[in-house]
Parts: structure tokens; C-alpha cells; sequence
């Protein structure tokens, strides 16, 4: 499978890229920045400006499937609604899959299934609360968008760098928490069922993972 990383030099789209390889997928790795992610043997480095579309469009018809892994800087991130926008525009043209790592705000609270974490201030405390409504509205767009090739990944609350444990749990629209009440899992095995869903895609448009 050929397969683009639009992040691909971000900690969940270097994860995703390195997996994927370690597959003996082909994968178009994609970044803002000329040759920040080094080739390496079946891995192309390219820069893409998400936001240009034709760009965007001329990417996604080379491929098989895309991931969607792009981070904002601090203060930018409710543009991540309009560029996730764009990618379904351009995927609906060529008709590729895209996974979307999103966040975990559209998530349902453990503790009450009546409420979005993002208004769960013991998951989602105020200082992360942009970044919180930045995936929910990224969320909305692809709920709202008329292509429906796309699914979304939820992390659990705390996604970190760490090693690749090679296990995780998958659940569906409410957080996945363990039997502390911990939300967590590391980008490495959140890269696992990046390329599990793409290799393997499973009926729920939105699902969420953790830590196994």
C-alpha cells in the first residue's frame, strides 16, 4: 500500500511513517519543510503546504490511503477545522481513504456517557481547552462533510512519546481509561492501530485506543 503522512515529521507522523515502513508499505512522507524527514528505503520526503489545495489533490491521487497527523503551533490551532476541510475535498475528488488523528475532545466522559470530554475538566483541564475545541470542530467538519471515505482516531487524553509496547486496546466513542483512571497511551503503538485500521479498516468512522 502507498501511503501519505500529511505531519510526517511530528511525533504521531514520524510514529506512523516508521510503522508503516516497518510494514514494507510505500509511504509519501509529507511536511511542511523541504527534507525534514530524510528518505530512507520506501519512503519518499516531500514538502506540502496543506493548505494548497492542488497540492493537496495531486498528493492524494498517487496514493492508496492518507493520514492526517498535522499539530498547529500555540494560538493557531482552530485553523485545523478549514485545513482538515480542504484534505476532504481533495480525498472526495480522488476518492483515497483518510484516517484523521484528531483529538480526544469528541470523546464521551467514563465517568458520564451524557458528556463530551471536553467538558470534563478532570480529562480536559483550561489550560488545554484550545486544543480541545480545535479537534471537536475538527471532528464536526468531517461529521458534516459530504465524503465519506474518512475515519477518526481519537488518542486517549495523554498521548507521549515512549517506547513501542506493540499492545493497545481499541474502544469506540468514549474514552478508554485503566483501573486508575488513567488516559494514556505513547505515539508508537498509537501507530500501531494507525496502520492496523488502514491495513484492516474496521466499521466504526470514529474510534479511540489506549494503552493495553
Amino acid at each position: 500500500m502507498r501511503i501519505a503522512v500529511f505531519g510526517a515529521t511530528g511525533m504521531v507522523g514520524s510514529a506512523t511513517v516508521a510503522e508503516a515502513l516497518s510494514r514494507s508499505h510505500s509511504v509519501l512522507a509529507l511536511s511542511r519543510r523541504p527534507g525534514a524527514e530524510p528518505d530512507r528505503p520506501g519512503c519518499e520526503s516531500r514538502a506540502v503546504d496543506i493548505a494548497d489545495h492542488a497540492a493537496v489533490k495531486a498528493v492524494l491521487a498517487e496514493v492508496d490511503a492518507a493520514v492526517l497527523a498535522i499539530r498547529l503551533p500555540p494560538g493557531e490551532e482552530s485553523a485545523v477545522a478549514g485545513l482538515t476541510r480542504g484534505v476532504l475535498d481533495a480525498a472526495e475528488r480522488s476518492g483515497t481513504r483518510v484516517l484523521i488523528v484528531g483529538g480526544s475532545a469528541p470523546l464521551r466522559s467514563p465517568g458520564d456517557p451524557g458528556r463530551l470530554l471536553i467538558d470534563d475538566p478532570e480529562h480536559v483541564p483550561e489550560a488545554w481547552r484550545a486544543v480541545a475545541a480545535a479537534s471537536l470542530a475538527q471532528y464536526r467538519v468531517c461529521r458534516r462533510h459530504a465524503f465519506t471515505g474518512w475515519t477518526y482516531l481519537s488518542p486517549p487524553a495523554v498521548l507521549e512519546p515512549g517506547a513501542r509496547t506493540g499492545v493497545y486496546r481499541r474502544g469506540t466513542t468514549t474514552l478508554l481509561t485503566d483501573a486508575h483512571g488513567r488516559s494514556r497511551i505513547t505515539a508508537p503503538d498509537l501507530a500501531i492501530a494507525v496502520v492496523n485500521e488502514l491495513e484492516h479498516p474496521g466499521e466504526d468512522r470514529h474510534f479511540t485506543v489506549a494503552a493495553g
